[in-house]
């Protein structure tokens, strides 16, 4: 049995999932401070690559690993020079872009792809200059399994159209001309499509990558041995695959970044970003912006996930260190010192986009900047050293690449939050304070929050309204009708309501999980929190309480890609999420307290005992639509209530009813 179909057996009839892999890789780069393009950045680079050799995963078969590869700046001699061979012309450098390409080997998916991808081109009103065959070592020893999968290898040469005058413009098409042709080679569902990849397309960048060896990048792509071939960047990445299996497209680097350790939020990020799929509008991408969807694919692994987001936001115009900024936020909330600007553009942000929390050393360029940032618990190290002839050195630990101490004039390493960058057009290395200084100071950020933050804590209502009607239900009767047991009551529920804390209990648990167990259980008990399962040391809320927050944000999102704050939606924030009789009574009461501005509305979520098993799906349909009219009808809160709970009406598990409706009102937009 061949591992894919093994996998494929396991998924069938057992309880394996991918998705529950995990991961550490090795990642560096070296980039040239002034921004000179040479030939020994790129070696230098893939001797970084094989100097972490010891990072990346190698299986039973030694010529396997799981992927590695580097991302430079285009060569544009190099491609100048062999594109005229064919007769093709390049425009100057900046003005045509170059999509690296993996193409099934069956000739008809083949010509299928590039069909599309011509089409696609077309379209967006860009010119077709032609393509290129990658050059590649096929003497070079190599695994079966690798051979196999191995694709065909091409890029494609776009040159700009008539509607594109700067060369952001030319990125921006790139990006819709990229998504818009994979789409619908998508669409066609050839037998061989899931072997079509891009791992680039840009006018600044190109990525040669595979599922290769550290030490066989070089060897494998003959470009990069080219002396033409010069950059001022080398941006390498060795895989210890976890989260995914090893394949060929799911080689770092990606198209922004490159990532060591896990994302462990990706999940959430992956449904947030595809809920406000329907509500995101963007003066920069204009109409482009509906070809782009969906973001990202589910199945990709979470520094995929990752680059596709960071992308859309380098794309909607933010600058790719405020972007990052957004996605990896620093401590800010509990950190005293901070710069008061700073705190606000952290807060600010903390409504629009989610925090992409996980042990990560993230190290991100669009080929004009090049920076390096660590999680705000700083669970990755990254250490990098800077030379006297303008190197910047950086990598997942130190000694990557041999430099005589004498030429060294910085050797430090990031800190949690931190981060650095090299602005290769203004020919300057930008510490954290600098550089982040320069992001928040663009907008008035602490007065755009104090314009729009409502506070639930200051929200007055009066004691009549506190108090909860009275149930028609015994307590009893109530807590077995949500399958509360003396267990709960007893070791979960007195302390916490006794002491105001968590009941200290074992680690040890010898209770089935409820999926193998033969009692019945509530919905709750089918789910547990994903957590980080790769060398991280348990996180002490009390020590590390300058990383914890438990702020929370309740009503509409803002416009993830409104840089400029047109119409924004008013915020209202919780100082955590549980709320009392008094919290929910504030939210009941919340639009004649806000003048209008939010407005609740309450779904009751029991059905009558008589409509039997069949009336959860009935009730679930119900509900769906009562949100969706609440909505229209001008309500941007919706409470959902099993308070009517009785011997004749049964309630719907919250958990399930909070789903359906959310997922239901995402697939509405």
């Amino acid at each position: 049995m061949t591992k894919a179909a093994e996998i494929q057996h396991l998924q069938q009839h057992g309880l394996y999932a991918s998705s529950n892999e995990h991961d550490a890789c090795g990642l560096g780069f070296v980039a040239h401070i002034k921004g000179v393009k040479r030939h020994d950045i790129v070696t230098g680079a893939l001797k970084i690559l094989e100097n972490l050799d010891h990072r990346g995963a190698v299986g039973a078969d030694k010529l396997m690993g799981d992927g590695a590869g580097i991302l430079i700046q285009i060569p544009d001699q190099l491609y100048r020079e062999e594109m005229a061979r064919q007769g093709v012309e390049l425009p100057p450098a900046g003005e045509y872009g170059v999509g690296m390409i993996f193409l099934p080997k069956e000739h008809a998916s083949r010509l299928a792809c590039e069909q599309e991808m011509e089409r696609a081109i077309k379209a967006e009103g860009q010119v077709l200059l032609g393509w290129r065959d990658v050059p590649v070592n096929l003497d070079m020893p190599m695994s079966p399994t690798v051979r196999e999968k191995e694709p065909i290898l091409r890029q494609v040469f776009i040159g700009r159209g008539s509607d594109v005058i700067v060369q952001d413009a030319l990125e921006r098409k790139l990006y819709v001309i990229r998504k818009t042709a994979s789409a619908a080679i998508q669409g066609l569902k050839l037998k061989h499509s899931k072997e079509y990849y891009v791992p680039s397309m840009s006018s600044r960048t190109v990525v040669y990558k595979g599922l290769l060896l550290a030490d066989q990048v070089g060897v494998y792509y003959k470009d990069l041995a080219d002396e033409r071939c010069v950059s001022a960047i080398g941006l390498v990445h060795q895989r210890f695959s976890t989260n995914t299996f090893p394949e060929w497209p799911l080689a770092h680097p990606y198209r922004y970044v490159a990532h060591n350790g896990e994302i462990n939020t990706v999940r959430g990020n992956y449904n947030w970003m595809l809920a406000r799929e329907g509500v995101m509008a963007s003066p920069v991408l204009g109409e482009d912006l509906k070809k782009l969807y969906p973001i990202s694919f589910a199945g990709q692994s979470d520094t995929a996930t990752f680059d596709n987001c960071l992308e859309l936001l380098t794309m909607a115009g933010y600058p790719i260190s405020q972007a990052v900024m957004m996605m990896i936020p620093e401590p800010w909330e509990q950190h005293e010192s901070m710069d008061e600007r700073r705190r606000a553009f952290y807060e600010y942000h903390a409504a629009m986009i989610e925090p992409w929390d996980g042990p990560a050393s993230i190290v991100f360029t669009d080929g004009r900047q090049i920076g390096a940032t660590l999680d705000r618990n700083g669970l990755r190290p990254s250490r990098y050293v800077v030379t006297d002839d303008d190197l910047v050195i950086l990598a997942s630990e130190a000694g990557v690449l041999p430099v005589p101490d004498g030429k060294i004039v910085r050797k430090w390493r990031l800190q949690p939050g931190k981060m650095l960058l090299i602005d290769l057009e203004q020919g300057r290395l930008i510490e954290d304070d600098e550089l982040k200084a320069n992001i928040v100071n663009t907008k008035p950020y602490k007065q755009w929050i104090e314009n729009l933050r409502i506070k639930l804590d200051d929200v007055k209502v009066g004691e009549s309204a506190v108090q909860p009607a009275a149930s028609a239900l015994p307590l009893l009767d109530r807590q077995q009708a949500f399958g509360f047991t003396q267990e709960d009551i007893k070791f979960l529920l007195a302390p916490m309501a006794k002491n105001g804390e968590e009941g200290v209990g074992s680690m040890g648990n010898d209770s089935p999980l409820a999926v193998l167990s033969d009692k019945n259980k509530p919905l709750y008990n089918y789910f547990r929190q994903m957590f980080a399962q790769v060398t991280n040391p348990p996180i002490d809320p009390i020590r590390e309480a300058i990383v914890m927050s438990l702020v929370s944000f309740v009503g509409p999102k803002p416009n993830l890609l409104d840089i400029n704050q047109v119409n924004p939606p008013m915020r209202l924030e919780l100082h955590q999420p549980i709320l009392d009789f008094e919290g929910m009574a504030k939210l009941r009461q919340i639009e004649k307290h806000t003048h209008g501005k939010f407005k609740s509305a309450t779904i009751d979520i029991t059905y009558p005992l008589a409509w039997g098993k069949q009336g959860v799906e009935a009730k679930l349909a119900s509900l769906c639509a009562q949100a969706v009219d609440e909505i229209k009808g001008g309500a941007n809160i919706l409470i959902i209530s099993d308070r009517n709970l009785s011997a004749t009406q049964v309630a719907i598990p919250a958990l399930l009813a909070l789903s359906a409706i959310h997922q239901h009102l995402v697939r509405e937009g």
